[in-house]
């Protein structure tokens, strides 16, 4: 199921990232800070599984209080969960799967499912075949540093469905705001050279407070004349220099434009910064923050320049950039809402495509490997004496939380299903998790509902640490004066302050 959140402003976000959602509530209570924050730090860990981080963290400390209501001291839970963990991880590692790279074709095919897994309890689910392929295309597009920035999701709204979305093997962008004379400019060339510059190209007002004092009309016309004469003096050496696109952080003004025009060259101004980086990235060169210097090897190159209509926005492609390192996927739909949940949704594929190819062990997904975690802590604190083995034995009933949610969110009857998975994880079918398509459960790593490892190591790592840190606070004090002279804080929802 999906949340709808809507902020102090007023503005509406649909979405079911664990990270986005957290990230959006105001919270108050001190505690449920930490969970939010290990939520974040699962999103720039790893990208996703931020839900299953908070649900464990959660699951683990309720499983406890019984514990410290009974006067369990907090040191002894704390390092029985450390000594579960460390081992559920090494168990993890033991069993994890691992890809063969050299086979390219086969290791295709399980980045696809890896983030046909992450999409799968996406809004786009439904189209998450088409979105897998085309994410895993975005990350092989790019080179061994594998860097987010490298990807760029631009969205259009309307006028089309989301399987017209496409993926450009180079930079897109928006057509930026322009002045009269570009209709007349080429909207297509074959491999031009690309100026990106840092340079206004338009006549100032004199609004900087320049005082000058003239004494008669010809001196004002000279005041004048030199500024025009600045701009066609930039003007030139841009032409010059052999540029066909000019592209510019700062406004391009009219005059510029009209300029342009009459000799056959390309201009936007006002690119937004990370757009340009990307095209210098993808083409070569550098940006310029004067014209004086316009050589060959700070221009950039590609094979293809060219502006055209999607959707009811126009969009400028560089395509075939020598240095391709980069990609734009560009997503087409309706509601702004549900583009920018797709989007949310293709970070946290793309970042687990990311993962997997660095890290190739995969585990299966679906509950399979929690099972497999519970039942081996289970087996193992029945092995060992005193309060631990109690502790181990909750911290092992606490992963059954994620199968056990994952079937109330398809609707199943989660006992029954929790218990037919504990008899087949008992008989070795150490795969095993939830069958979300025929409410049954069935081998996942054979239905390729894979994650890579990694996700689930810094999950369980990060639950227990936040666990663990709530556990080992015994007092809560509140300094009440400071904030009775400075802005009331903390109080949230504007209660008034009670001395």
């Amino acid at each position: 199921m999906d949340k709808l959140i809507v902020d102090d402003r007023g503005k509406a976000t649909i979405s079911n990232d664990g990270a986005t959602i957290l990230k959006l509530l105001d919270v108050v209570h001190p505690a449920a800070k930490t969970l939010v924050d290990i939520a974040k730090s699962q999103d720039a860990e790893v990208g996703d599984g931020t839900t299953s981080v908070t649900l464990l963290a959660a699951e683990f400390m309720k499983q406890l209080k019984p514990y410290v209501e009974e006067g369990l001291h907090p040191q002894v839970i704390i390092r029985a969960y450390r000594s579960a963990t460390q081992l559920a991880v090494s168990k993890i590692k033991d069993i994890a799967v691992t890809v063969k790279k050299e086979d390219k074709e086969e290791q295709r095919s399980l980045l696809e499912k890896c983030a046909a897994t992450a999409l799968s309890s996406k809004l786009i689910a439904m189209q998450k075949d088409f979105f897998a392929k085309m994410v895993v295309d975005a990350v092989s597009l790019l080179d061994d540093l594998l860097q987010l920035k490298m990807i760029g999701i631009k969205k259009v709204q309307g006028g089309g469905a989301l399987e017209d979305s496409h993926l450009v093997a180079g930079v897109a962008f928006k057509k930026t705001f322009s002045y009269a004379g570009f209709e007349m400019q080429p909207k297509k060339y074959q491999s031009p050279k690309i100026a990106l510059l840092n340079v206004e190209l338009e006549l100032k007002a004199e609004k900087d407070n320049a005082e000058v004092r003239v004494n008669n009309v010809e001196d004002y016309q000279a005041i004048v004349d030199a500024e025009w004469n600045i701009l066609y003096d930039k003007l030139d050496k841009i032409y010059k220099s052999g540029a066909k696109v000019v592209l510019s952080k700062l406004p391009i003004g009219d005059v510029a434009t009209q300029y342009f025009a009459d000799r056959d060259l390309f201009c936007a101004g006002r690119v937004p910064e990370e757009d340009l980086k990307r095209t210098m990235m993808a083409c070569g060169g550098s940006i310029q923050t004067s014209v004086n210097a316009l050589t060959d090897d700070v221009l950039g190159h590609c094979a293809l320049f060219e502006e055209a209509q999607v959707g009811g926005e126009r969009y400028n492609f560089f395509t075939g950039c020598p240095k391709a390192k980069t990609c734009t996927i560009i997503l087409r739909g309706g509601a702004e809402q549900f583009l920018e949940e797709t989007e949310r949704s293709l970070h946290d594929a793309i970042m687990i495509v990311r993962r997997a190819i660095k890290n190739d062990s995969v585990v299966a997904g679906g509950g399979a490997i929690e099972m497999e975690l519970s039942k081996y802590l289970r087996d193992y604190s029945r092995t060992i004496p005193g309060k631990q083995q109690l502790l181990i034995g909750s911290y092992a009933k606490a992963l059954e939380i994620i199968p056990r949610q994952l079937c109330d969110n398809a609707g199943f009857d989660a006992t029954n299903i929790l218990n037919k998975l504990r008899a087949k994880h008992a008989q070795g079918g150490m795969w095993f998790g939830v069958d979300i398509n025929n409410e049954d459960i069935a081998d996942n790593f054979e239905a390729c509902v894979w994650e890579p490892a990694i996700v689930k190591i810094n999950a369980l790592t990060a639950a227990s640490e936040a666990a663990c840190l709530i556990l080992s606070v015994d007092e809560t004090i509140k300094n009440p004066r400071s904030s009775a002279d400075g802005a009331p804080a903390g109080r949230g929802r504007g209660r008034p302050h009670h001395h």
